[in-house]
């Protein structure tokens, strides 16, 4: 019976330590499978709180970003305004999206009566009560902020945006690219032939925009050539086109304007320009688009070097607003608002010009 009993107790006890480490190992095996489930589904889980985080972030950003629809005192009412022929595409792409975001508010670009149209023409109608505001891509000069004056008011001239101007010549033409000074001088007359710049011996036709239109100026406020008389071979023409129009006829012509209007044109090409000849800068994104890609790909403005300031000459975007304490100053006060916001800045950048802020 004793050994009996015995046999039963160890058969029993053998039995237990069975059960004992069964339950063990089930435990252990599930806390294996459930850590290798958390580390599985740990990535997933940090990308999806990272997404949620990021979009939070982003929701905010947006939330407090300034638009067309924040700008307050946008006067309901229909007003003229009219300048700078390079404000072109501004005109197209970004006031068709102000006045489709602020339908109470329309615009209507007007045209001189007499000459072309132009950062001069358009401040020149302003001061004489013909526009409410000007579009300008120059600076103002003394004497259109005397003539203010004179006549009751001021103007003031509010940055938002930036160009750069471009000098552009006939595809043909082997030139490896100009000083700033080498530029002047070709206008003044003192340069007049293509070999005094490292280029053939074909003699210089200047062409430009009468001062008193032009839409941008070579000689800066700053200049001590400021005011300087154009050489006498300098031919005018009404316009860019006209301009672009004659540059492909004429191997030896040259003409400047703004980099936006004749970058993507197909029959001309730009120059680099520098302050020395050891640093030309192109007016265009690297590499160069020839004429026979130039229909599939157009040339672009070098941004990055109008930002840091690296390329010589830079054409500022002025909306011109008369102090005048009447409707045309709250006008040109709110449009300059407008171009202002985040969404003016971005939507004058996809216009292909560079933003202020």
């Amino acid at each position: 019976m004793d050994n009996t009993n015995q046999r039963k107790a160890l058969i029993n006890g053998e039995i237990g330590l069975f059960l004992r480490g069964l339950i063990i190992g089930k435990v252990l095996t599930l806390m294996v499978i459930g850590g290798l489930l958390w580390w599985l589904l740990k990535p997933n889980l940090l990308s999806r709180n990272s997404v949620n985080s990021s979009n939070q972030n982003v929701n905010s950003l947006s939330n407090s970003a300034s638009t067309f629809q924040t700008v307050t005192d946008v006067p309901n009412a229909s007003f003229n305004y009219g300048g700078s022929t390079a404000w072109a595409s501004i005109r197209q792409l970004v006031d068709s999206q102000i006045q489709s975001d602020r339908p109470e508010l329309q615009l209507r670009y007007v045209n001189p009566v007499s000459g072309s149209p132009g950062s001069s023409s358009g401040i020149r109608m302003l001061l004489d009560g013909k526009i409410d505001f000007a579009q300008s891509s120059r600076p103002l000069t003394d004497e259109e902020q005397a003539m203010a004056k004179e006549r009751g008011f001021t103007l003031e001239q509010r940055q938002v945006g930036m160009d750069g101007v471009a000098v552009v010549v006939n595809p043909s033409l082997n030139v490896p690219g100009l000083t700033v000074d080498q530029l002047q001088q070709i206008y003044l007359g003192k340069i007049t032939n293509w070999n005094q710049v490292g280029g053939p011996n074909l003699a210089i036709t200047p062409l430009s925009q009468r001062p008193e239109d032009a839409d941008t100026v070579i000689f800066p406020s700053n200049s001590n050539l400021k005011g300087q008389a154009f050489g006498s071979n300098v031919q005018y023409v009404y316009s860019t086109t006209e301009a672009v129009r004659q540059l492909s006829k004429t191997p030896g012509s040259v003409y400047y304007a703004s980099a936006r209007s004749v970058l993507p044109q197909c029959s001309v090409k730009a120059l680099p320009l520098g302050s020395t000849s050891s640093q030309l800068i192109a007016p265009y994104r690297e590499p160069l688009v020839s004429p026979e890609q130039c229909l599939r790909q157009r040339n672009q403005l070098n941004t990055q070097a109008i930002k840091d300031g690296s390329y010589p000459l830079i054409a500022n975007l002025f909306v011109i607003i008369k102090q005048n304490k009447g409707q045309e100053q709250q006008i040109g006060d709110a449009y300059a608002k407008l171009l202002l916001t985040d969404e003016g800045q971005r939507a004058i950048e996809q216009a292909g010009f560079v933003a202020v802020r």
